[in-house]
């Protein structure tokens, strides 16, 4: 009887350890959806599903909000653009 509920702890926990690090995002943020549903912290199952926080909520932005605006394409106006020098490598067989 003690054996299978050893085993039962180590497929729980060998199952666990899947869900949290080879599932798609998709599929994790499901399972944080459902089980704060369930009246689980939406914040600690995040973190532990390692989904961005609030995708559980349903509100769609999953940290795009956070996203940092892109690079504008002027240079700038101390004049420290970058500069690229191209090199033609000529080797001898």
């Amino acid at each position: 009887m003690w054996q299978t509920i050893i085993v039962a702890l180590i497929v729980a926990a060998a199952l666990l350890h899947f869900s949290t690090k080879y599932l798609p995002a998709g599929v994790r943020r499901a399972i944080v959806r459902g089980l704060v549903r369930c009246g689980l912290d939406e914040a600690k199952l995040s973190a532990f599903f390692k989904v961005a926080p609030g995708c559980g909520s349903g509100c769609g932005s999953c940290g795009s909000c956070d996203s940092p605006p892109p690079p504008s394409a002027t240079p700038p106006a101390d004049g420290s653009s970058k500069r690229v020098i191209l090199m033609q490598v000529q080797r001898q067989d």
